[in-house]
């Protein structure tokens, strides 16, 4: 997981750099940031390592039992096409103001990335699927948070050029963030009753990361940019702390 997720980071980073070539000295790039003209300084060396990291990918694959190799194939397949749609064809300058032009980056990565997590649980144990749906959902609404928390923090103005869902999502952070941690305690609390699993720490965690997220956003002009990405992504992280209370809680 970790090298697949690398590497899509790493290929996205490039991808959107590649304005950063010849005469883009010339041509304003208003969204790119840091990141992106460090990946497209490093190029060379990002493309040689993702070789690499594809070859060692490969060889995990073998490992994978049938359904979670069916699931991630499908899963890969939605992913290369959404890249393909974003990354082939540009947007317009109509799709620009409209924001019609693509499904938004934050969104998507509340998709994809905890379809990916959940896979290998639900492939080894398909009994799970519908009780595990409503804490992969709540994940998802976190991951989207976490992206949406960035953005908003990169682009303090306008942010003329965002899908209108974002725009309206980075306008009412406090409000979102606030209504997955609270739903988030409410699953929490349900699940504890109700279940027999220790499911209820899964909400709870992201409960704790979505407050931990509005927390910092309430600190982000006392903090660099780079020391808030940082923080946002050890905002979701944080919650791992709680992995040794599932023995404790198992029933």
């Amino acid at each position: 997981m970790f090298v697949a997720v690398w590497m899509l980071y790493a290929a996205d980073r490039l991808l959107d750099a590649r304005p950063l070539g010849a005469g883009a000295h010339e041509t304003p790039v208003a969204e790119l940031e840091e990141r992106h003209r460090f990946h497209h300084r490093h190029r060379r060396a990002f493309l040689a390592v993702i070789g690499c990291a594809s070859v060692g990918l490969a060889v995990l694959i073998h490992h994978l039992n049938s359904a979670a190799l069916h699931l991630h194939a499908l899963l890969a397949s939605l992913l290369f096409a959404y890249f393909f749609l974003i990354h082939i064809f540009p947007a317009t300058p109509l799709a620009n103001e409209t924001g019609a032009h693509r499904l938004p980056k934050e969104l998507a990565v509340g998709i994809f990335f905890p379809a990916a997590i959940f896979i290998p649980t639900v492939a080894n144990a398909p009994q799970l699927r519908l009780l595990l749906a409503p804490n992969a959902l709540l994940f998802a609404a976190v991951c989207t948070l976490n992206c949406l928390f960035l953005y908003a923090w990169e682009h303090p103005g306008e942010r003329t050029f965002a899908h209108w869902t974002t725009r309206f999502a980075t306008g009412h952070l406090a409000s979102l963030s606030s209504l997955t941690a609270l739903t988030g305690l409410a699953m929490a609390f349900l699940e504890y009753r109700h279940t027999l699993a220790p499911l209820w720490l899964l909400a709870f965690a992201c409960s704790l990361s979505a407050t931990l997220l509005l927390l910092l956003h309430t600190q982000r002009r006392r903090l660099s940019a780079i020391h808030l990405r940082a923080s946002a992504d050890l905002a979701l992280l944080t919650p791992a702390v709680l992995i040794p209370l599932v023995r404790v809680f198992a029933r």
